[in-house]
């Protein structure tokens, strides 16, 4: 599992994408959180507004799983 270090008590999944390298501009993330699976915690998720914070697990479909640590 590999682990996204934030400096903030949350980041969105839009956001996280783009630190994840998942997608290489956060005008990507619109499109990317329709057409591709993502979970957080387990759940579905397409709202790339959706706020992380440390301890999430988050699993992207084709990119793997990820857990979001803070500094």
């Amino acid at each position: 599992m590999k682990q996204i270090v934030i400096n903030t008590p949350y980041i969105t999944l839009g956001q996280f994408l783009k630190l994840s390298d998942c997608i290489s501009t956060g005008g990507q993330a619109k499109f990317f959180v329709v057409e591709t699976k993502i979970e957080v915690n387990g759940q579905a998720e397409n709202r790339r507004g959706r706020k992380l914070v440390p301890q999430d697990i988050v699993k992207v479909e084709g990119f793997g799983q990820f857990e979001v640590i803070s500094s």
